[in-house]
């Protein structure tokens, strides 16, 4: 077992990092790659950050988690319907927009409140065991 530092400004990083790309992800949905990348890259970001040696850093992941992961689980229901939610709505485009700005009034508003509570924490550096060589 070897002692760690992980600095105040790693933890601080951490805990912005998942809201960070998931309102980048948000906000260029209707450009469906980088959405799709992040999905992808999200669930390997949260895995680290699930385990990182602070909580704090894992409870500000955990409601940016919640919010994102249940953003992309309601586009899966919503896309489901989209024929017939595009008739009752007038068409594709009134659609989309309508699914774009669910999404960023979901994502966007509360991960910068999240982003900005993270900056403002009082961090402080964080000794560790890790079992690394």
């Amino acid at each position: 077992m070897s002692t760690k530092i992980c600095t105040a400004k790693q933890q601080m990083r951490a805990a912005q990092t998942f809201t960070f790309f998931s309102i980048i992800a948000v906000l260029l949905l209707p450009a469906i790659i980088p959405m799709l990348l992040w999905i992808a890259a999200s669930i390997f970001v949260y895995a680290a950050a699930a385990h990182h040696p602070n909580p704090k850093v894992c409870d500000f992941l955990k409601y940016s988690g919640y919010r994102f992961y249940g953003v992309v689980g309601a586009l899966v229901v919503i896309l489901n319907f989209s024929p017939q939610m595009s008739k009752a709505l007038g068409g594709w485009l009134p659609l989309s927009l309508t699914i774009w700005a669910a999404c960023i009034l979901v994502v966007v508003p509360l991960g910068i409140r999240d982003l900005l509570r993270a900056k403002n924490e009082p961090w402080q550096d964080l000794e560790y065991e890790s079992d690394e060589h």
